[in-house]
């Protein structure tokens, strides 16, 4: 089949859009806050990674702007060339100390670190054994390696156990999210140590979704379990809580020198430009110097899950930010999500093959800088929205409080 042929034979997304209900690629017209403006309208952000609020902090944009100045708006090639700056090594050195590695080493984006740490370090005498709900990017990192892939149910401490059995004593490396993105639950990190011991295999943790989240100053899921130092690999990215974009792989020496000079991903990929670098720096420092963030962050997250199943929601398995309504039918996902952004929401809605058929969600996340008050304000036009499209509850609503103390606070 030739490409073009090929191309034209996917018409879903254009039928999606005759409907009037195409989700994808919104253009944002403002910052990255939490509330953006769309369509000309400004409505409540409650669908975006930046959960420490960073993305538009003063010190944070002023470090990109005088990165550009100092360094240029790029680097022109790869790190393993002309592409290293004084701010990368700065940088790796800083999050080394962060992740309590011996070493950290950058890549362009997040996705890149999976891809080429994965692909890297799994040849054909060794096997990669991942949660069926783990991200795409270690997917693919797994589609690239020359070893054996190995599948567990999510979260699932037997079905992790018979994986590592099925080795038959080759090398293993057990690669899960530490907070699942989707539905916001997080793996049972010490439980899966355990397992990793006892069958002699190594953990690489991806904690994209956990860096500015989890444990003691936003060190991630090993931090909040407290065993860092079990865990042979630490992966993050920049453009969560960092407020930036990239990421970076943090573990022993001798295994980053090894990535630093066989990762294929990071060889063959130009270099994170200074501005980007810069705004990470500069967010970690925040980050580690404004402890309050974190705590607001959960006290905003507890505030999500009260609200919500104060009109019935199941919040399915969610332990985070990251906040699951459970919708079932892709196209109701397109339209719920359509009717919350004409409603002053924006969401995001997720269907197969990121959840099986029939458990399409939609995706709520909140951030450290928003406000009681824009939460409750968000979940009465939730309410109103799942009434209209007949969304089923776990128990009858109780909203009259919540509406009038949101009525009472905007009046």
């Amino acid at each position: 089949m030739r490409i073009k042929e090929k191309a034209e034979r996917f018409t879903t997304a254009d039928e999606v859009r005759e409907m009037g209900i195409y989700p994808y690629f919104r253009p944002i017209e403002s910052d990255q806050d939490t509330e953006v403006i769309i369509e000309g309208k400004r409505v409540l952000m409650m669908g975006s990674n930046n959960y420490l609020g960073l993305t538009n902090h003063p010190e944070v944009k002023a470090a990109a702007i005088e990165a550009i100045n100092q360094y240029g708006s790029g680097c022109a090639g790869s790190r393993f060339l002309n592409g290293t700056l004084r701010i990368h090594i700065q940088l790796e050195e800083e999050l080394a100390e962060f992740t309590r590695k011996e070493a950290a080493l950058l890549y362009s984006t997040g996705f890149q670190v999976n891809q080429g740490v994965i692909s890297t370090l799994i040849g054909r005498d060794s096997a990669v054994v991942i949660d069926r709900t783990d991200h795409a990017s270690i997917i693919d990192g797994c589609r690239l390696a020359f070893g054996r892939t190995v599948k567990f149910e999510h979260n699932n401490h037997n079905a992790l156990e018979r994986a590592l059995v099925g080795l038959n004593g080759v090398n293993g490396l057990i690669v899960v999210d530490g907070v699942f993105s989707m539905e916001g639950d997080i793996a049972p990190l010490p439980e899966i140590v355990d397992l990793a011991k006892r069958y002699d295999c190594d953990v690489m943790v991806d904690d994209a979704h956990a860096i500015g989240v989890l444990g003691p100053n936003g060190r991630g899921t090993a931090a909040h379990f407290g065993i860092e130092d079990q865990v042979e690999l630490m992966m993050g990215t920049f453009s969560k809580s960092l407020a930036s974009i990239g990421g970076f792989i943090a573990g022993e020496l001798k295994v980053i020198e090894y990535l630093k000079h066989h990762s294929r991903a990071l060889i063959f990929s130009a270099s994170p430009p200074p501005a980007s670098v810069a705004s990470a720096r500069t967010a970690l420092k925040i980050m580690l110097r404004e402890p309050e963030r974190l705590q607001r962050l959960w006290d905003n997250t507890h505030h999500l899950w009260n609200v919500l199943k104060s009109i019935g929601v199941d919040i399915g398995r969610s332990q985070t930010p990251i906040v699951p309504i459970l919708i079932g039918n892709d196209l109701d996902a397109f339209r719920v999500c359509r009717r919350l952004q004409d409603g002053g929401i924006f969401v995001n809605p997720v269907i197969t093959p990121a959840v099986p058929p029939g458990g399409a969600l939609i995706r709520l996340s909140v951030m450290s800088t928003h406000t009681f008050e824009q939460i409750d304000r968000a979940v009465c036009i939730i309410d109103r929205v799942l009434n209209e499209f007949e969304i089923e509850r776990t128990k009858k609503p109780v909203t009259d409080q919540l509406s009038e103390r949101v009525s009472g606070s905007t009046s």
